[in-house]
């Protein structure tokens, strides 16, 4: 048994096809068949259901492959070591983002962190929470930025930042006029447009619903955070907005109100997570200090069209700002 056979069985985990886990091993299809059979041999169990059409793991094969994921996964965190002992500062992050934080998020940080570490080389990985967290579990990313809570003892959360939810709505909704900020209460017996099962922001929204007594509405659930704000512009409904999703370079839209709320807003904690084994440990707590460091005015929940804020003054052509 060596790392090259391990690495094979993990490709035809991923593929469940032996053409493309050769492929993706960059070896024939002949070569990879023929290792894995030798992996079989050794272990005395079949590993492998092979069909004309598909190729399925045993359940055996199921969990001699996981555990392959993490021996990889430990060799490659001791030259990890070892590398990042002589430059701790260059290399390559395999980074996992949540797709209602990544596009508003990094527009703000990944100039900052390209000045603090000009040799790192950040690999951005967009995926819902779960993937992430099982991505983290068997080596595949270095680390996630998620929101909290988690419970998974083998991970570590580095707390980052607190960002608030506001409430969009469409001009012509009666919560449009209001001339003041919003108590959750507000919300109640409202109906409010949400994403589709494995979004965390969903799980958050619901969270808020229960507490002012809203409920989601029936019949919708939209794939993406673009598409919950094109349908409040179009007047279809109402929808949580984090503070980030509404800050340049996101343009405003004419046709959204964007509501705060009173004290303290509903919010989801953000924070960077890790492997407690990871030889990275060190080097992340840095990179995490520049997350930390996005400019708190991005986070504060009074966009420019809240109730009680005054529209901003056109400036004459040629003045100095």
């Amino acid at each position: 048994m060596n790392l090259r056979d391990l690495r094979y069985l993990v490709a035809l985990a991923d593929h469940k096809h032996f053409g493309r886990a050769a492929a993706a091993s960059f070896v024939s299809q002949p070569t990879l068949s023929t290792q894995i059979r030798k992996l079989e041999d050794e272990l005395g169990v079949a590993l492998v259901e092979r069909a004309p059409r598909r190729v399925m793991l045993t359940p055996v094969g199921r969990e001699i492959a996981e555990r392959a994921r993490k021996v990889i996964a430990e060799v490659a965190q001791m030259g990890e070591l070892a590398r990042r002992s002589q430059d701790p500062e260059a290399g390559t992050v395999r980074l996992g983002l949540f797709p209602t934080l990544a596009p508003y998020l990094l527009p703000h940080v990944l100039p900052r962190i390209r000045a603090r570490f000009p040799r790192l080389e950040l690999l951005l990985v967009e995926e819902k929470t779960d993937q992430i967290l099982a991505r983290l579990r068997d080596g595949r990313l270095d680390a996630g930025l998620l929101a909290l809570p988690l419970h998974d003892e083998q991970l570590h959360a580095e707390p980052l930042f607190e960002e608030p939810f506001l409430l969009a709505v469409p001009q012509s909704h009666p919560l449009a006029t209001r001339a003041r900020a919003l108590e959750l209460h507000d919300l109640d017996h409202e109906h409010l447009l949400l994403l589709e099962e494995g979004h965390c922001l969903r799980d958050q929204a619901l969270d808020v619903c229960r507490l002012a007594g809203a409920a989601e509405r029936d019949g919708f659930r939209a794939t993406s955070l673009e598409t919950l704000r094109q349908m409040v512009a179009a007047g279809v409904g109402i929808t949580l907005l984090p503070t980030l999703a509404v800050q340049p370079p996101v343009p405003p839209s004419p046709d959204i109100r964007l509501l705060p709320f009173r004290g303290k807003p509903p919010s989801r904690e953000i924070a960077m997570v890790w492997r407690r084994s990871s030889a990275m440990g060190g080097f992340l707590q840095q990179l995490a200090r520049e997350f930390r460091a996005l400019p708190r005015e991005l986070l504060r929940a009074a966009p420019e069209n809240a109730p009680g804020k005054a529209p901003a003054k056109a400036r004459p052509r040629g003045a100095r700002r």
